[in-house]
């Protein structure tokens, strides 16, 4: 089969490596990729947002099927698109997509289905808003609604935070005319993990449990990024809160986007945040996490191009995956100045290092090669993923791996799964 992959971070350098894994996957071509997926995938010069560029090069290059990678090219409609023409592609469709695209969508719909969430207002006025937040004198969250690169929500623990956080999305339009209205939510103590599904509209199987690590320092400190890492399985999750994450909050949501008239296929990301009286949605995604996605895949045993293509076919009703039982973290290279500004064209060295280690794994992210060297090109550079007896052994081998790599002004995380380290030493 000819697959073709769209996106270019550490979450699709993960899905081509997994896929090229699969006896299905004769060639690979990945759109418009990075440095590191070039080793496994013919790397197409086509923006992962331009879908009638896209569909001409599907058509042309007769891709049997096609996975998407961010959410950008899934909210633009690219599933519809490529559907219109008889092509098989793994996503939502656009309606569908708006589970993500638009967070006030997302927080309606559980407040209609009775979906556990955080209690919510919601604002298209910077007043009524800041009238609001004075009002409070508590901790509240607020979110930008629609399509932030993961950068939309500003935990705010006082007043000052509210009011900079509301006036960054009103007045200085931060995240562009994406953000029109705002939501004010309550803010949640627990602890958070992800947990992601595959649905083919009725059915669905789940992914190993994760937890994300957002925040750009230490202890969960500084504004949220994109992901500064990530590890699975994510100790807070047992089997009998997961049961009751599948049936309170995963089912309702699959079933309820049906009863809108909005058949959910594809990748539904559920952020969770474990409460003292359960768990309850941060947010909704409509596609794999990143980083979550290089912590994950490490573990999957199962050919998952055979499980998007049941997914794509609605034929999920009986299907399992198979995990490895270790333990997987990704820590997130960045480059210095990110989430802000940043400079490109560092020279990365040392990733030759680990040719020849069966349990690391350097997924690319924000890298380019050029004659012969891999440059940096991005804020979040590479994932460094390593997978140990337990999570003490595959931190150890991820930061073991991860000073053997360097490049100017690099900088990265140094606790990524400490929480579930502390919860194994109790």
């Amino acid at each position: 089969m000819r697959i073709l992959i769209i996106g270019s971070g550490g979450r699709e350098h993960a899905l081509v490596w997994k896929i090229a894994q699969s006896p299905l996957a004769e060639k690979i071509y990945c759109a418009p990729g990075n440095g590191g997926i070039a080793d496994l995938a013919e790397l197409v010069d086509i923006k992962a947002d331009d879908v009638e560029k896209l569909l001409e090069f599907a058509i042309k290059e007769e891709i049997d099927f096609t996975v998407v990678g961010p959410e950008a090219p899934l909210a633009a409609g690219i599933v519809d698109r490529f559907r219109e023409q008889g092509l098989k592609i793994f996503g939502p469709n656009k309606k569908a997509s708006v589970l993500e695209s638009s967070k006030v969508f997302a927080k309606e719909l559980m407040k209609k289905y009775e979906i556990p969430t955080a209690d919510f207002w919601i604002f298209s006025d910077q007043q009524a808003a800041l009238d609001f937040v004075r009002a409070q004198s508590r901790p509240l969250v607020i979110k930008a609604d629609g399509l932030c690169a993961g950068k939309g929500v500003f935990v705010c623990p006082g007043l000052e935070e509210q009011e900079n956080a509301i006036k960054s999305i009103f007045t200085d339009k931060i995240f562009g005319t994406q953000a029109n209205s705002i939501i004010i939510e309550e803010l949640l103590e627990g602890e958070e993990a992800s947990i992601i599904v595959i649905s083919d509209s009725i059915n669905f199987v789940t992914m190993a449990s994760s937890q994300d690590h957002k925040r750009i320092f230490d202890d969960d400190q500084g504004p949220n990024t994109g992901g500064m890492g990530a590890y699975s399985p994510a100790p807070v999750i047992d089997s009998e809160l997961l049961r009751k994450i599948q049936t309170s909050i995963i089912s309702p949501t699959i079933q309820g986007m049906r009863k809108e008239g909005s058949i959910f296929s594809g990748v539904l990301y559920a952020g969770i945040m474990v409460t003292a009286s359960g768990p309850k949605v941060l947010e909704f995604n409509v596609r794999f996490g990143d980083p979550e996605t290089q912590a994950i895949l490490p573990r999957l045993k199962s050919d998952l191009l055979q499980v998007l293509m049941k997914a794509e076919q609605g034929k999920l009703s009986g299907i399992s995956l198979d995990w490895d039982e270790r333990d997987c973290v990704c820590v997130v290279l960045a480059s210095g100045g990110y989430p802000g500004n940043y400079e490109k064209g560092k020279a990365i060295s040392g990733l030759n290092n680990f040719e020849n280690e069966k349990d690391v794994v350097v997924f690319h992210a924000g890298t380019k090669k050029e004659n012969g060297r891999f440059l940096t090109s991005g804020g979040r550079v590479l994932g460094v993923t390593g997978l140990g007896a337990n999570i003490k052994e595959a931190m150890e081998k991820t930061y073991s791996a991860v000073s053997k790599i360097s490049f100017d002004k690099m900088f990265f995380r140094r606790d990524i799964a400490a929480r579930a380290l502390n919860r194994e030493n109790k």
